[in-house]
């Protein structure tokens, strides 16, 4: 496997920390051991998150192309539009995001709050869209990279999530390497990996990664958008056209592919009661904040599975922490108790 050929410009702080979670393995009883990877620590662009580790392989290619500026779309409490923002304001460049309402959720500030204030607040033109959740290639997107086109500009595209771009892999095939060589400096080996999965590519990266020591099927994906087919078709997808990128050498298999559908009621972005209670269970066991879009859900996910025996005793289970705290801004009705 050859990551090293891809040119990366570096973003992000470096590798990212792996802790134990004492009181969380305790309050679960004690008989797997919970760890968590935390890339929501990984960067000092405007709070970071895992569209990072992606957005280190993309503006390379950003960059060759002399475009001057960078046009993404999500939702209205979108991080990867919050990232691709910091990135053009670190570059130098101009950012348009559409924010689409992907979310059938009301609060006062949703949209004034979070990630889209912090996107605004670093000068990108953020445009919201009334159409609804759909995680494949949007016309509302074409429509704003014509925009800049229009206007004289460059426009450089990324997709949601920077998924389906043809780089949109290789960010979390380093993370799969940078957990092998975290082993070995710890002595240890995580017996799954558990993380959340919507548009694709970060766990397509870890299945790629993970596959090169035979262990794709232990990452296990917590599905948050509520479009399964969808879903594991974009990851299949993103995993042949990774595999190919980095010279895998082998095809990845069907059951390498785990991803469960349990969570995501009762729609993207709307967190169920049982979503809420995963949020205030990591906050109040290991002070870790997570979100009701990605972070609770795949928290809730790791919870039911534990509780269940779906893990081995003596099990090591590693949460990939992919960040999106500043969404809970947008729920602060929900969660204004606590």
């Amino acid at each position: 496997m050859n990551l090293a050929k891809f040119e990366r410009y570096p973003l992000t702080f470096g590798p990212t920390p792996v802790e134990f979670l004492p009181r969380m393995t305790d309050a679960l009883g004690g008989k797997v051991e919970i760890w968590a990877k935390r890339d929501d620590c990984n960067s000092g662009l405007a709070l970071g998150g895992n569209k990072l580790r992606k957005l280190e392989y993309i503006v390379p290619d950003a960059i060759a192309s002399n475009a001057d500026t960078l046009v993404s779309i999500g939702g209205v409490q979108s991080n990867h539009t919050r990232m691709v923002a910091a990135v053009a304001a670190k570059l130098g460049m101009k950012c348009v995001v559409v924010q689409e309402s992907w979310v059938p959720h009301e609060d006062a500030v949703y949209d004034r709050v979070g990630n889209i204030m912090l996107t605004r607040l670093m000068g990108a033109d953020s445009r919201i869209v009334e159409d609804g959740f759909d995680i494949g290639i949007r016309k509302s997107w074409e429509e704003a990279i014509q925009s800049v086109r229009d206007a004289g500009g460059k426009p450089y595209g990324i997709p949601a999530g920077a998924s389906v771009h043809k780089l949109g892999g290789l960010g979390y095939v380093g993370f799969a390497e940078e957990v092998r060589a975290q082993e070995k400096d710890l002595g240890l080996t995580f017996d799954y990996i558990i993380v959340c999965v919507v548009t694709g590519s970060t766990q397509s990266g870890m299945i790629v990664g993970f596959a090169a020591d035979d262990r794709a099927d232990r990452v296990i994906g917590i599905d948050a958008s509520g479009t399964l087919d969808q879903t594991r078709a974009q990851v299949r997808q993103i995993v042949d056209n990774t595999a190919d990128l980095v010279e895998l050498g082998r095809a990845v298999r069907d059951g390498e592919i785990v991803i469960l559908p349990d969570y995501a009621y009762p729609a993207y972005g709307v967190p169920s009661a049982e979503t809420s209670e995963a949020i205030r269970f990591a906050a109040r066991t290991e002070a870790m904040i997570t979100d009701p879009v990605y972070e609770g859900k795949s928290m809730q996910g790791m919870i039911d599975l534990v509780k269940k025996g779906y893990f081995p005793e003596g099990a090591r289970v590693l949460y990939a922490h992919l960040g999106g705290a500043p969404a809970l801004n947008g729920y602060a009705y929900t969660y204004r108790n606590g």
